[in-house]
């Protein structure tokens, strides 16, 4: 057997000691030192052990934390402290052989017994620390979603971000120190006065209202997107995330972004996606992210510079989209690289001839994508055609 751990980590609920197993109990009423935000210290009685508020920002606590190595420790986190909690944060800062965890019922797993709904049927999300436009993906009528906010006024924050997407008729169902004696639950529509509540809360939300939802598929309207004329439109945009056929933990380098468009809807594709854009203007740059923000991607990274310049400290793509700023220095630069999936899309001639001879020397397929759209033509209609995009892809 090999030498006990210091340092437990014990999901706690708002009904304290009581409702805890008896293996989280013994840990902490063996433990020398109990660290953990105020509130939770307050929910255990006095043992005789040290006290530790965790610091704020929590980062600053991981310092203490390993000053306290060889006690007896036991820190306490909120229900599963790995569903959004601290758990995750402190596993990656100490060895395997130094902690172990004692989970708790998760609000989340409390919030769904309450509302009797089906968890794997039900979106989870913390927005404690998160803006609340990572909701936008998951707005759609019907669908349910439990949110962890970070206190009482974001609730009304909450019913006031729903209204203005025009989901004003979603059911909430507010609920304030679940599973311990303050318990309170509040029904209420987004569109309602949210007033009154205190920390810690959770609210379940059945989407309703007249909202526009974003669809799963590639190729968002053009609307969604605010743009200063530089956005790959709709069709082109579909057939462009068609080629760079995203997957779940891959990276994509967005070259010459624009509005962003590429980017975040490899970003919505999967949550385990991640994206970098590079864009010269700074106008621009901004707009990506003022872009990604909204549509509940924020997660986009943002380099504003000139491609192939600023692609040098970035980490390693597996795809690469290149919509503005064509250079044969660029192509030099991305094709250098095994094993990554390059889509280029060019409208002027000199950018296609420049990629025919690419394609000649690699391969891969050369594609015309020419588009027309009906409108009106005197008083009928014809076809008004947009100009034609040269789309090369290969796998270097």
């Amino acid at each position: 057997m090999g030498k006990a751990p210091w340092l437990t980590v014990i999901g706690l609920g708002e009904d304290g000691p009581e409702g805890l197993p008896p293996a989280s109990r013994a840990a902490l009423d063996g433990a020398e030192v109990v660290m953990g935000p105020e509130r939770h210290l307050s929910l255990v009685p006095d043992s005789g052990a040290e006290r530790i508020v965790w610091p704020v920002p929590f980062s600053e606590g991981l310092a203490v934390l390993r000053g306290l190595a060889g006690r007896r420790v036991a820190v306490l986190a909120s229900g599963d402290p790995f569903w959004f909690g601290a758990g995750s944060v402190i596993a990656r800062e100490f060895e395997a052989d130094e902690w172990r965890a004692l989970p708790g019922v998760s609000t989340f797993s409390l919030a769904a017994a309450r509302m009797g709904w089906g968890l794997e049927g039900t979106r989870c999300l913390g927005l404690h620390a998160a803006p609340l436009t990572r909701l936008r993906p998951h707005l759609a009528r019907g669908q349910r979603v439990i949110v962890l906010l970070r206190d009482g006024a974001a609730v009304a924050e909450l019913g006031a971000f729903l209204t203005g997407l025009g989901f004003g008729a979603s059911s909430l169902t507010v609920m304030e120190a679940l599973g311990g004696p303050r318990e309170r639950v509040t029904r209420a529509r987004a569109e309602d006065a949210l007033e009154g509540f205190g920390h810690p809360v959770c609210v379940a939300l059945e989407v309703a209202g007249e909202g526009a939802a974003l669809h799963r598929a590639s190729g968002q309207a053009d609307a969604v997107f605010d743009s200063d004329g530089a956005l790959t439109k709709r069709p082109v945009r579909a057939l462009t995330l068609s080629a760079l056929a995203p997957k779940a933990g891959e990276m994509l380098w967005d070259i010459g972004g624009g509005s962003g468009s590429i980017g975040i809807e490899w970003l919505l594709s999967h949550p385990a996606t991640q994206a970098v854009a590079v864009e010269v203007r700074p106008e621009r740059a901004a707009r990506m992210r003022a872009n990604a923000a909204a549509l509940g991607v924020d997660r986009l990274q943002v380099v504003e510079g000139r491609a192939p310049e600023a692609l040098a400290d970035l980490p390693r793509p597996d795809a690469v989209f290149v919509g503005g700023g064509l250079s044969e220095a660029l192509l030099e630069h991305v094709t250098a690289m095994p094993g990554v999936r390059l889509v280029v899309n060019a409208v002027t001639l000199e950018s296609e001839a420049l990629l025919a001879g690419w394609q000649a020397r690699l391969g891969g397929t050369l594609l015309r994508i020419e588009l027309a759209e009906a409108g009106a033509l005197g008083t009928r209609r014809g076809w008004k055609a947009s100009y034609p995009v040269v789309q090369w892809s290969v796998t270097t």
